[in-house]
């Protein structure tokens, strides 16, 4: 290993910035986020470019946001602003105008630009040109696309075997793209497709096929305007999705009730000001949350089994009002045995596990009684558990209970983060594929693909350890940053023979690589995608199974990018050569022959070239939304599930610690060092800690702290952070991600989908020591 390498963070800098700490928000959005919203857009991108593409920004005919895939409306998008202060800030960095050509990477070595935090790294500017740093170098350097191409070639060629490369994928990755990604590994010889839904909705998608038949949710954006209950869970709208306030929003006026069910009390929860309404505009808001349930880490499926069990009892007592019996006897499967379960339980015990008083658990489950139409909207507050799965098929087992699927304002709402990871794995991006789906890519290209199973994120990690990888190439997203062990991930990649990352701009997954690494620039989603001077348009799909094209308009900043789409193909014909069976050169030229294909391939897709440039798009097919299930059991019936709570037990000097993101933060990508509604300014690396808890262990607010997990009996380590009283529960705390990703076990994953479990991690706190 060389020096270079051996002197390159793995990981943000371990120095702490000035911080202030403020009074919490108890309401979101408001003027601040517009100001927040336009000031980035307008320093980066320019007021001509900037206010452009803002204006063009989720709306029909226009490009999708690159943030959260909160689903735009079916009707008349704001004529104002169809985006939240998030996605503008997303817009602004990938349509600057600054530019890393060669002379920029000529200046600065790989492990000097390790030093930077990632707020620094993201603020560098886009990525003109491919690069290469080879073996022993200390700076990446220009490379033409020709030898790029070559060069991946010679070494997957070389491989054993073409299990001994994975391909990753980010949420940001194009429908047509994502097709075209997963038939050249496939055609390669592989179905080592880790992606980014392996470390957030993974344990959603597992619990919802067995149970209900399908990965995805069951709700329209439209249910939300006719519900009578929404139940939020392991969410935080406010900083993640902030579009989805405005559903929230006309949903209350619409005579709807919020239940929030979260550690913190987080403002996007409690009230907007909506500034695109006068009321909101002179600072007057909407209180969401008619119920704040605020649950220890990981209470959540004691205090759904707690609702449960109440509502059992309003059911003994007035039979076939509480639960939708007709439903129960006609469309699920198991019910008796799930109640026989559920008898075993004491309410008082639950609802001391969930943390919440019973006095609050009785009003939930009063709110629920008489109401059919409930939505249930989770994110990873639920699902990196090592229950996770298991909780979601409590909630299941709780919409069962009242009918609450298959109807009008009712149904099963996971919110993904990434704005196209649900479209992804629509595009067969899965290391599991199905033998329907390998026969059909058989029958339509006329190729075997391979049968086997793939790995995942987290064994993709452990293979590149044990040795069995030597490859790795990501389309798009931040790896060593969003994934698990943070140290024990770089270690893995630094064993790799070549590292190929696929991006618009720098992050920290550029400076910790193999032997060899590669950077390819590629366009972005406001970019116009021009092919053979015909300007292309790709599609995506959002987190309510709707797909609509998406159509840049910036002139990109270099001419020296390619789309997706052409990389996969031309690294497809330098690899393959005479072998390939697929006509590389058609889809490279043309998404319409793309979507021609997945047409040919994917269930729900006929007649995509012309549904899909319809204004909104087309809703993919969604058996549950009509009443059927499609489980593995194959009667038509969803399942109630029985499960088991989690025992978590503490040592006197242990705490839960649960990793959340900053409201200037969207995913890995860090926009800022505000985190206003927190009332965190100028600095990231604080863990929120509940006030007696600090007196308890003999801290102060202020103090600065050294965190420690030893799962597995390993010592992993975050050092230097500030302690902050905040309210949450006793021996809970949280910190922000990636800085504290080093925390997560790679051997702590849900049980079921081997996701990782950044939403409960057992901690030591111990004073900094220099």
């Amino acid at each position: 290993m060389s020096k270079a390498i051996e002197l390159t963070a793995a990981e943000n800098p371990e120095e702490l910035l000035k911080l202030k700490v403020t009074e919490p928000k108890t309401w979101a959005a408001g003027i601040p986020a517009v100001y927040e919203a336009g000031k980035d857009v307008l320093k980066e991108d320019g007021v001509i470019r900037g206010l452009t593409a803002l204006f063009h920004m989720n709306k029909k005919g226009g490009f999708d946001c690159s943030s959260c895939a909160w689903p735009d409306p079916d009707d008349d998008r704001s004529p104002i602003a169809e985006y939240c202060e998030n996605g503008a800030k997303a817009l602004a960095e990938e349509a600057t105008t600054k530019k890393l050509t060669a002379e920029f990477f000529a200046a600065n070595s790989v492990a000097d630009l390790a030093k930077l935090n990632d707020y620094e790294i993201g603020k560098k500017g886009r990525i003109a040109q491919p690069v290469y740093l080879p073996k022993g170098g200390t700076h990446y350097q220009a490379i033409s696309w020709e030898d790029a191409f070559k060069k991946i070639a010679a070494h997957l060629n070389t491989l054993e075997t073409p299990d001994e490369a994975a391909f990753y994928t980010s949420g940001r990755t194009s429908n047509e793209a994502s097709f075209i990604y997963q038939l050249f590994v496939r055609e390669y010889g592989t179905n080592n497709l880790p992606d980014c839904s392996n470390m957030c909705h993974e344990s959603s998608g597992t619990a919802l096929n067995e149970v209900i038949g399908i990965g995805k949710g069951t709700v329209t954006l439209n249910d939300f305007y006719d519900t009578d209950v929404i139940i939020i869970m392991g969410q935080n709208p406010g900083t993640n999705h902030p579009r989805m306030l405005t559903a929230l929003e006309k949903a209350k006026k619409n005579g709807a009730k919020i239940i929030a069910i979260n550690p913190l009390r987080e403002a996007g929860l409690i009230e907007f000001k909506n500034p695109q309404t006068v009321k909101g505009f002179l600072g007057f808001g909407t209180t969401l949350a008619d119920l704040y349930l605020q649950v220890k880490i990981n209470g959540d499926m004691a205090l759904v089994k707690a609702i449960e069990k109440l509502l059992y009892e309003m059911e003994l007592e007035e039979p076939g009002k509480v639960f939708d019996q007709a439903f129960i006897k006609n469309t699920t499967s198991g019910y008796d045995a799930f109640i026989e379960h559920l008898k075993n339980y004491d309410t008082e015990e639950l609802a001391e596990q969930a943390g919440i008083p019973l006095p609050q658990v009785k009003e939930a489950a009063e709110m629920l009684k008489n109401k059919s139409r409930i939505i249930i909207c989770w994110a990873m507050g639920i699902t990196q558990h090592i229950n996770g799965v298991d909780t979601i098929k409590e909630m299941v087992n709780l919409v069962l209970l009242k009918g609450s699927i298959g109807k009008p304002g009712a149904g099963l709402c996971p919110v993904r983060g990434h704005s196209n990871v649900q479209g992804n794995r629509t595009m067969l991006i899965y290391d599991k594929p199905n033998k329907k789906q390998l026969d059909k890519i058989k029958e339509v290209f006329g190729f075997e693909p391979p049968r086997q199973n793939g790995l995942d994120v987290v064994e993709s990690i452990k293979a590149m350890h044990e040795g069995k990888l030597k490859v790795f190439f990501a389309m798009g997203g931040n790896f060593l940053s969003a994934t698990p062990d943070t140290t024990y991930t770089a270690e893995a990649l630094r064993k790799m023979k070549l590292t190929v990352q696929v991006s618009t701009k720098l992050n920290r997954s550029h400076f910790v690589h193999g032997e060899e690494a590669l950077i390819l620039p590629t366009l972005s989603r406001s970019d116009k995608d021009m092919v053979n001077g015909e300007a292309q348009f790709i599609s995506c799909e959002n987190s309510m199974g709707v797909v609509q094209m998406s159509k840049g308009i910036l002139e990109p900043i270099s001419s020296d990018l390619l789309n997706e789409t052409q990389i996969v193909c031309k690294l497809a014909k330098a690899t393959l050569g005479s072998r390939a069976v697929v006509d590389w050169d058609k889809y490279a030229n043309s998404y319409h022959e793309v979507r021609n294909a997945i047409e040919k391939v994917i269930p729900g897709f006929e007649d995509y070239n012309s549904k899909v440039v319809k204004p909104g798009g087309f809703y993919l097919p969604n058996a549950p939304r009509e009443g059927k299930f499609e489980t593995s059991k194959n009667d038509g019936k969803a399942i109630f599930s029985i499960t088991n709570l989690p025992v978590h037990q503490l040592a006197n000097d242990e705490y839960i610690m649960t990793s959340i993101r900053s409201h200037d933060q969207f995913n890995t990508t860090i926009y800022g060092l505000d985190d206003r509604y927190r009332g965190i300014h100028n600095e990231r690396r604080v863990i929120f800690m509940n006030e007696n808890d600090i007196h308890n262990a003999g801290l102060n607010p202020g103090d600065k702290v050294d965190l420690f997990n030893y799962h597995g009996g390993i010592t992993r380590a975050a050092r230097l952070f500030i302690v902050v009283p905040y309210d949450i529960r006793g021996r809970n705390t949280a910190t922000y991600y990636p800085e504290t990703n080093v925390l997560v076990p790679i051997d702590s994953v849900a049980e079921g989908s081997n996701t990782p479990t950044s939403k409960l991690i057992i901690i030591k706190i111990r004073k900094h020591s220099k």
